[in-house]
């Protein structure tokens, strides 16, 4: 059982460094586009990461009830396929809109 407390702890302790990471890009990155795509990336793997530590805990401290791990595992599929679109098409809404992205040599806004 302490083997199933380690990876638990090993999952959610990196997909809160995911977080964590995806944030500190969002204050750092100098423009909308790099802010936005390192928030995509970063949330969509630390909310997997931790929600797969949450299936796999679950899993073993109630082996009888398989409906919960199910749905998380239905959860992840749908942030990993819902987040990148959401981020892509934001993107492409603000391109179109005319937002520049930031060029190498421009000052921070």
């Amino acid at each position: 059982m302490i083997i199933v407390h380690v990876v638990v702890t090993a999952l959610l302790g990196t997909g809160v460094f995911f977080a964590m990471v995806g944030s500190i890009g969002l204050l750092r990155f100098p423009d909308f586009y790099t802010r936005l795509h390192a928030t995509g990336k970063c949330d969509t793997l630390g909310a997997g990461l931790v929600i797969l530590g949450a299936m796999v805990y679950h899993f073993f401290q109630y082996p009888e009830t398989l409906l919960v791990p199910a749905k998380l595992a239905f959860l992840i599929l749908f942030i990993f396929i819902a987040n990148p679109t959401a981020t892509h098409a934001i993107m492409k809404a603000a391109y179109k809109t005319g937002v520049e992205p930031w060029r190498l040599g421009e000052e921070r806004r």
